[in-house]
């Protein structure tokens, strides 16, 4: 799942940064995706890449070698059940439910671990039964009023988050224009109407900021 998501080059520039960078707020976003890649990429060597494998190729074939063994023995495991353990769903149900869905969903460009996953149909199966029952607008359990409640509180939450990430990025543009501003008047010599305009500005930014 790191390499599928996060090392493959072309998964990573078409599918996982593009995802992870909307849903990160600026300036978090330029920075935060590279870093888990390479962490990614550092975490699969330090694993994997030991005697007798030395290139990557050969580290990103027993990898793919690997997680394939490991989807043939979870679809061994589950069998004819609904569930691993049964009819009803346990934490580790919800553990690789976790790991196959965006597996068996996303719109990858490299599918090799994906096409493995779904010639496995009792996996399949599993990922939609989860999906189907807990994922959907009228899942069990839920009642529309409760569906209507949910998609308001989230409704919420998002405009939070994005007045805060709005926020974020008006504080880190109004410092970088101080600075600038800063270091032109030091360098023209300007001091003291420089003092008195960065008072006026943040007095002015931190009205703004109030009142949003």
């Amino acid at each position: 799942m790191l390499h599928t998501f996060w090392v493959d080059a072309e998964n990573y520039s078409d599918v996982t940064r593009p995802w992870y960078s909307s849903h990160t707020p600026f300036p978090l976003r330029y920075y935060l995706p590279g870093k888990m890649s390479r962490e990614a990429l550092n975490r699969i060597l330090v694993t994997k890449g030991q005697p007798p494998l030395y290139s990557l190729n050969e580290v990103e074939a027993q990898v793919y070698k690997d997680a394939k063994e490991c989807l043939n023995l979870l679809s061994s495991r589950l069998g004819a059940s609904r569930f691993f353990f049964g009819e009803i769903p346990t934490s580790l149900d919800a553990f690789v439910f976790g790991f196959l869905a965006p597996l068996y969903k996303a719109h990858l460009r490299k599918v090799q671990l994906q096409e493995h996953l779904k010639q496995l149909p009792n996996l399949c199966e599993f990922c939609d039964r989860i999906l189907g029952a807990y994922f959907t607008e009228n899942a069990e359990g839920s009642s529309p009023a409760g569906q209507e409640s949910i998609d308001a509180n989230l409704q919420k939450l998002t405009q939070l988050v994005n007045k805060e990430s709005n926020l974020i990025e008006k504080v880190i543009t109004h410092f970088f224009f101080l600075i600038s501003f800063l270091l032109t008047c030091v360098y023209k010599k300007h001091s003291f109407p420089c003092f008195i305009f960065l008072l006026i500005s943040n007095y002015t930014f931190l009205v703004m900021v109030i009142v949003q």
